[in-house]
């Protein structure tokens, strides 16, 4: 059995993307699957931030530049969504790029612009 942080979270996190995917298909922009997230995280009770902001801090200074990550759930997961034809290196590079600044472990992706919900975790 395969075995990663937070496993048991981000499964039921991934279960919420799917019950969201279910409801509405692909085709939206990526701020509607956002706000339905919003609506199940809520119902399930769930802890989670929305755009959360992230510094860099480069040789002890914060540099002006700040990421948002679309969210933080449950303070450990970072969960960026998208709407595209596929989840691209970029996407990846990104969500390196959040758990880097976040110091957290692992991230989800997940894609709602095809038929089928696409996800993938990132595990820093």
């Amino acid at each position: 059995m395969v075995s990663f942080p937070l496993k048991d979270e981000t499964y039921k996190i991934i279960g919420l993307c799917i019950e969201v995917h279910n409801q509405l298909g692909p085709g939206f922009l990526e701020i509607v699957y956002k706000d339905a997230l919003e609506l199940e995280f809520k119902e399930a009770k769930i802890q989670y931030e929305r755009e959360r902001m992230y510094a860099v801090n480069y040789k002890g200074v914060i540099l002006p530049h700040k990421f948002f990550a679309d969210f933080v759930v449950l303070d450990s997961v970072i969960l960026e969504v998208k709407g595209n034809k596929g989840i691209a290196d970029d996407h990846i590079a990104q969500a390196l790029n959040y758990l880097k600044v976040s110091q957290n472990k692992i991230a989800l992706i997940v894609n709602f612009g095809k038929s089928k919900l696409e996800y993938k975790r990132i595990i820093f």
